[in-house]
């Protein structure tokens, strides 16, 4: 039985779903500049997930626990915390977006828990990253 990828020239297995997936699929495929193919494996969304959220946890363990704690034993200023934690926080975010179109692009069957999962460390990161700014300036 030919799939419809294979009579559209497609042979990333993938065929054309776009009309068959759920709206919000398609909503959220469109938002993330999803194409219908598979390009992308589940190995390198579970890798970039681990990029991702390893960053998020170094940035809060920084920010949080090691700064507060050494800085003031080495003699550095207290409000070095945003300084350092301002870029980590922006790496952090990109990657997580990066983590989240990965699975998208791996078409992964748990990308709709990771999203969310995503989201909730991307909300716990601009916290953090609005908290920092405000530091900063007042």
């Amino acid at each position: 039985m030919a799939s419809t990828g294979s009579l559209t020239g497609d042979t990333s297995g993938a065929g054309d779903l776009g009309d068959r997936r759920p709206a919000a699929d398609r909503a959220v495929r469109r938002v993330l500049r999803v194409p219908e193919r598979r390009p992308a494996s589940e190995e390198a969304a579970h890798r970039i997930f681990s990029v991702g959220i390893v960053l998020s946890a170094l940035r809060c363990l920084l920010t949080y626990i090691f700064l507060p704690v050494l800085a003031p034993l080495l003699g550095v200023a207290g409000g070095v915390g945003p300084s350092i934690g301002i870029p980590l926080s922006v790496v952090a975010l990109t990657f997580d977006v990066m983590g989240i179109r990965r699975y998208w692009l791996a078409d992964h069957r748990w990308r709709w828990p990771m999203t969310v999962l995503y989201l909730l460390v991307m909300g716990l990161v601009v916290a953090l990253l609005v908290g920092n700014i405000q530091t900063l300036i007042g």
